[in-house]
């Protein structure tokens, strides 16, 4: 059974911006901590068998300079690879290009993960939505990593699929867009604003999770 609120406090985000040949992007960061070795956080990142019994399956080369595909999600390069503490990628979806860099360290509780994903977002979407739009399913891949972290068993997409569309599951939606919500203020944001956009986003989440199928 997951324990959402503190799934959901285990997590840090935070918001900022990065400067790229093309111009400004916006940067979201995640992190969390495991209580497993550095080794096995790598392993489950990386190994094509362990992705799909959390994430999604994948398929492709997955090393440096290697073409990657999550069924039914986004592609890539991986442009850099140090194992068994950091790897970049292109984020590739929808017709647009996004980087995503993940590191690791070794902590007295046990591992810690950060997650960056670096994007060019327009400001009518990033006004509509704001962070929440990518943040909210970040946050789920945390949450499907430690559970997989802390048990070894593999995903059950129908079990997944029930529970996201059950109570704790939309609630758990609701807390993740709410805490993108308090980092966007962080961000400087107005409060109108974030909240707007966070209510936005909890409604498309929430309307892709009803029994028939995540769109």
């Amino acid at each position: 059974m997951i324990d959402v609120d503190h799934q959901i406090s285990a997590v840090r985000r935070r918001l900022g911006t990065r400067m790229l040949d093309a111009g400004e992007a916006r940067v979201l960061t995640i992190g969390q901590t495991y209580e497993v070795r550095v080794e096995d956080v790598w392993d489950a990142l990386t190994n094509p068998e362990r992705i799909p019994r959390w994430f999604l399956p994948v398929s492709g080369d997955l090393r440096e300079g290697g073409h990657y595909r999550l069924e039914g999600n986004a592609g890539g390069t991986i442009t850099a690879c140090d194992p068994p503490t950091s790897f970049t990628a292109t984020w590739e979806s929808g017709g647009q290009v996004s980087w995503i860099e993940v590191g690791l360290a070794a902590e007295p509780a046990g591992t810690r993960l950060e997650l960056v994903h670096i994007a060019h977002v327009d400001d009518e979407a990033w006004e509509s939505f704001g962070p929440g739009a990518a943040g909210v399913g970040w946050d789920m891949a945390l949450m499907g990593l430690g559970e997989h972290l802390a048990g070894g068993e593999s995903a059950d997409a129908a079990e997944i699929e029930s529970w996201m569309a059950s109570d704790e599951g939309r609630r758990f939606v609701e807390l993740s867009s709410d805490r993108w919500r308090r980092a966007n203020v962080e961000f400087g944001t107005g409060e109108e604003a974030a909240r707007a956009a966070a209510d936005r986003t909890t409604a498309a989440y929430i309307a892709t999770e009803e029994p028939e199928g995540r769109g």
